[in-house]
């Protein structure tokens, strides 16, 4: 069973339950104005009032408004709970009742949760980045060949990197994208010992490559082996020609090499190019 009691203070009233009033003696705290007072002497008629609804708490449990509230909740479900607040708008000729509207989740218990400190998430952040750094720094390492070669402008900043590293950014070595695209071995008809190697190379990528080295092998009529030597390319380049800067993309390149073979008389050859290991 329930009545009513009025603030001696501000004149708010409450609903008031018979066990309110046995505990501590009637003794309560006013919801609005925080005034501690006895119920039992300020009981009221049970009429209908719109300020029935503002809680009140027991003297001794000091509960704020709000926490007397979330206890009177069922917590199993969402509730949505009006806290009527007389007061004075300001210009008004009157009291106007004020309204402020609380939502409380399901499941949160007889007490509201402390909210979580909020982590910095800066260090993580730090950390990805740095990893990211070193992650691209690896493949720029690894890979420094091939980005040379298909985004030119970034040989400069890649050779720079190198330079901390003591490495290189050679040109690329790709042999099956060069070729022998014709050869021939003549006489030469200035000098009987000697014989003149014509071949032409073709770099078929998109890009400069490095020079390939060149081996040639003389033989004799029964196709074995009389000699053999390999030319770098700074031996078969004619003068003026830039072993650093390669072959150019899809260009192509006249080789003539003047050989002696004195007491060596081949009938045939064999020649190939490669790069070295």
């Amino acid at each position: 069973m329930s009545t009513s009691t009025q603030c001696p203070q501000c004149h708010t009233r409450f609903k008031v339950s018979q066990e309110q009033l046995d505990a501590h003696q009637g003794m309560v705290r006013c919801g609005r104005c925080q005034a501690v007072f006895n119920a039992a002497e300020h009981l009221q008629d049970d009429q209908p009032s719109p300020q029935l609804d503002l809680p009140i708490a027991p003297e001794e449990t000091r509960q704020t408004p709000a926490e007397a509230v979330y206890q009177e909740l069922d917590f199993s479900r969402t509730d949505t709970v009006h806290i009527k607040t007389p007061g004075k708008k300001t210009g008004a000729a009157g009291p106007v009742t004020l309204a402020q509207q609380i939502t409380f989740s399901g499941g949160l218990g007889n007490a509201l949760p402390e909210p979580a400190g909020k982590k910095s998430s800066w260090p993580w952040a730090v950390g990805c980045l740095l990893l990211l750094i070193m992650l691209l720094a690896q493949a720029a390492y690894f890979f420094r060949v091939e980005l040379a070669a298909n985004l030119p402008g970034l040989k400069p900043a890649l050779t720079s990197y190198c330079g901390l590293l003591q490495c290189t950014v050679p040109l690329p070595q790709k042999a099956d994208l060069v070729s022998i695209e014709s050869s021939d071995l003549e006489a030469d008809p200035a000098q009987s010992n000697f014989i003149i190697l014509n071949a032409l190379l073709h770099n078929r990528a998109p890009y400069a490559q490095a020079y390939p080295n060149l081996e040639l092998t003389l033989t004799d009529t029964q196709d074995k082996a009389l000699a053999r030597r390999t030319f770098l390319p700074a031996e078969y380049l004619k003068p003026g020609e830039d072993e650093k800067q390669g072959l150019a993309a899809n260009r192509e390149l006249s080789v003539k090499l003047n050989l002696d073979t004195t007491d060596l008389k081949p009938s045939g050859y064999r020649l190939f190019l490669f790069y070295p290991q």
